[in-house]
């Protein structure tokens, strides 16, 4: 009876100790909210309104902790470009992207597949507690939507027809980046 009750105390030490690791790791306790504020508060490049909505959205999001929340982050940036390659691919099916916007259309479909492969890179990496790649590969996605636009510019095509799907995407590199940072 006595080695029982020793063991059983021993089970609660470890249980306790797994719990206060898990909150000191990523906060028990974050939400789309506090994360994203915290994540605001951090970059002020980071809007609140639209961290909150598309992270609230996601399906991990109500579980997650500020690790979960960055990796839900990465995994809306994947989304996020999965749907710009749709929208892309739609445009060219019915023609009525005229002449000037063909080639920056075609140049920015494998853009926005690379994106899609860099963001889901940045969730690998800050899976893997790599924060540093998961950060790079996140700028990484950033810099492709911005290459997007400027084929758009460069060919004359202002606006383009991808500007919200790109500021989207990088509005999304920043926050993912901005809730990596504040992993503990």
């Amino acid at each position: 009876m006595a080695m029982w009750a020793s063991s059983s105390r021993v089970v609660v030490a470890a249980i306790a100790a797994i719990i206060a690791s898990a909150a000191a790791l990523g906060g028990v306790d974050a939400t789309p909210e506090t994360t994203c504020r915290a994540a605001a508060g951090s970059d002020r490049r980071v809007d609140y309104e639209f961290c909150v909505s598309r992270l609230s959205q996601h399906h991990d999001s109500p579980d997650a902790d500020t690790w979960g929340l960055a990796k839900v982050a990465a995994d809306v940036g994947v989304l996020i470009a999965g749907n710009g390659v749709y929208d892309i691919k739609a445009m060219l099916a019915r023609g009525k992207a005229g002449a000037k916007a063909r080639a920056p259309l075609q140049r920015c479909e494998a853009l926005y597949d690379r994106m899609g492969s860099a963001f889901a890179e940045a969730y690998d990496g800050i899976d893997r507690r790599d924060y540093a790649a998961g950060k790079e590969k996140a700028l990484e996605a950033a810099s492709l939507a911005r290459r997007c636009g400027d084929a758009f510019a460069g060919a004359g095509v202002v606006p383009s027809p991808l500007a919200k799907q790109g500021a989207d995407s990088v509005q999304m590199a920043i926050v993912c980046t901005a809730i990596t940072n504040l992993i503990k």
